[in-house]
């Protein structure tokens, strides 16, 4: 994010620039959906263990105490919508570190594509 907002200016190409921020989206996505999986109940090892508890998300399939694994696949969509609506959407994030990747993930897609359109307008 860094080096996009320092190289922002350079970017003669509309199409390199939308390729770069794309790019930088993604990985956000896929760097926040696995500290996702990584952090939630302990790790995916211990998640899949007798008597799991949500610890640091509670997702829909979860709330009436049914038994229901995660995935990784679950975690991806939770990173996306995340990013995508700058918000947590059907998963609620439950500790406090969980709601701090949130909020993290949120303000950097919010950046990149503010960034993105304050390019395209011209104002950097």
């Amino acid at each position: 994010m860094a080096l996009l907002i320092i190289k922002i200016s350079t970017f003669n190409s509309g199409f390199i620039l939308l390729r770069s921020e794309t790019l930088l989206w993604i990985s956000n996505v896929l760097v926040f959906s696995v500290w996702y999986w990584n952090i939630d109940g302990g790790g995916p090892r211990k998640r899949h263990e007798n008597a799991h508890q949500a610890n640091d998300f509670l997702f829909p399939q979860q709330v009436n105490g049914a038994s229901w694994e995660t995935h990784f696949f679950d975690y991806l969509f939770v990173a996306f919508t995340g990013a995508t609506a700058f918000s947590p959407t059907d998963t609620a994030p439950l500790g406090r570190r969980a709601k701090v990747l949130m909020k993290l993930e949120g303000l950097i897609s919010f950046m990149i594509v503010a960034f993105l359109i304050s390019r395209v307008a011209n104002i950097f």
